[in-house]
């Protein structure tokens, strides 16, 4: 892996902290993400289930990880098991790992290779009363390919159907909201790596650059630092490309007097940074292009104070809302009128703010979280309010990732710059 090893021991809390919110005699099983195929005998890159990562650290495919805190016989509590490498793979793939660099990877003592799996299920399973099985319950998850998980449950279903299943998504969602202490050093990496990609296109941007130039500029400064690339598909929207909020073509031309949208984020150890930055393609902003941004930091700004102990996702939704109507309305794009009359369902400042104000971040960009869960110490949210001008061709939106703390929060992005000022004079250092 291009990563630095991980601390086992992030692992092993983990999974004790798995096992101490698991029903009594219950297992769970999860499986490796598939590598997903192309054309002819192509396939895509391989990435690792979130939720098989977390528990074990292993990156590769065709693993398996059963976590059974109460077996009788203590091998059987952790069992991990790996793809057997042999001469063919090696030469056309390369090597797998060996068990006993599975056990370094994970901390599990129990290992065994992939094709052993059905003999020692038998082993195991009949001493279970429940078994938790995985699906992807993301919200905002519309998958139609079938997963490794789906099939799974099906099989065992088919192979074990006396057994009663439940759904392990709910434990996993409510563990992975707090972040261990490595996750966040990870995170951090992730968002060090970023600042070295922006740092290298504030230098390099400029009238007639292409916005897949800039891609390949990002893409060079986080490979170079250990990442795989971009946490997600990276936004480079220059002009009226910005009022687009998932454009991603990247294949226009960045001409002068527009502003770039660069919504990117660099993967580190599978965990990913999200960023986004309002740039303006000559180096100076236009007295109407500063109005608009400052009024975006100042929501910024705000939406970033409410993240604390306590709020909860819709009141702080909410509170964010308010406070973008009073910036919309001295700008002169919504009316005090509008407010007034508008639909309680889609307030007024929707035409111009039209998404949320965070997400969860960590293993996944959109990660893992239950909104009616109140904050809590050890969450990280992104803060991302924007406006979005569609007919001035004028799209700005600003995004750091926030830890919430006892105290209140920290900005793990806090070294990168933000106010219009230091993007201005980095851009005209040269």
């Amino acid at each position: 892996m291009r990563y630095s090893p991980i601390d086992t021991d992030l692992f092993i809390e983990n999974r004790r902290r798995l096992a101490k919110v698991m029903a009594p005699k219950s297992m769970a099983i999860l499986q490796a993400n598939d590598i997903m195929p192309t054309n002819a005998d192509g396939t895509m890159g391989f990435r690792q289930s979130s939720d098989l990562f977390y528990l074990s650290g292993v990156d590769q495919e065709e693993t398996v990880l059963l976590i059974f805190p109460e077996h009788p016989d203590e091998k059987y509590r952790q069992v991990l098991f790996v793809r057997e490498t042999n001469e063919h793979i090696a030469v056309w793939e390369g090597e797998k790992l060996t068990k006993e660099q599975a056990r370094e990877v994970s901390g599990i003592q129990t290992i065994f290779w992939t094709h052993q799996y059905e003999a020692t299920m038998r082993q195991i399973v009949f001493e279970a009363d429940l078994v938790y099985l995985n699906t992807n319950e993301h919200t905002r998850n519309e998958s139609p390919v079938q997963t490794r998980d789906a099939r799974f449950i099906g099989e065992f279903r088919e192979k074990y159907p006396l057994h009663s299943l439940a759904r392990l998504a709910p434990l996993m969602h409510q563990l992975r909201a707090i972040k261990q202490p490595q996750e966040v050093q990870l995170l951090t990496q992730a968002c060090d790596i970023t600042k070295k990609g922006l740092e290298r296109l504030l230098a390099f941007v400029k009238p007639g650059v292409m916005e897949y130039e800039i891609e390949a500029e990002l893409l060079h400064e986080f490979v170079r630092n250990r990442s795989r690339g971009f946490a997600y598909t990276p936004i480079v929207a220059s002009g009226a490309n910005a009022c687009v909020l998932h454009y991603v073509q990247n294949d226009q031309e960045c001409k002068d007097g527009d502003v770039i949208l660069l919504d990117v984020g660099a993967e580190y150890a599978n965990y990913g940074a999200d960023l986004t930055r309002s740039i303006p393609v000559n180096g100076r902003f236009t007295k109407r292009q500063r109005q608009v941004y400052d009024a975006v930091l100042r929501v910024f700004r705000f939406a970033s104070s409410r993240l604390i102990v306590g709020n909860i996702w819709d009141e702080y939704h909410a509170e964010v809302g308010e406070f973008m109507e009073k910036e919309l309305v001295d700008l002169g794009l919504i009316s005090t009128e509008a407010i007034k009359n508008q639909d309680p369902d889609w307030p007024a400042y929707k035409k111009y703010f039209p998404h949320g104000t965070s997400h969860f971040l960590g293993l996944d960009v959109h990660d893992v979280g239950n909104k009616y869960r109140r904050f809590e110490p050890g969450m990280v949210f992104t803060c991302e309010p924007g406006i979005y001008i569609r007919e001035e061709g004028l799209g700005i939106r600003l995004e750091n990732d926030i830890l919430i703390i006892a105290d209140g929060n920290r900005d793990l992005m806090e070294n990168i710059p933000i106010e219009a000022e230091e993007i201005e004079d980095l851009m005209n250092q040269s």
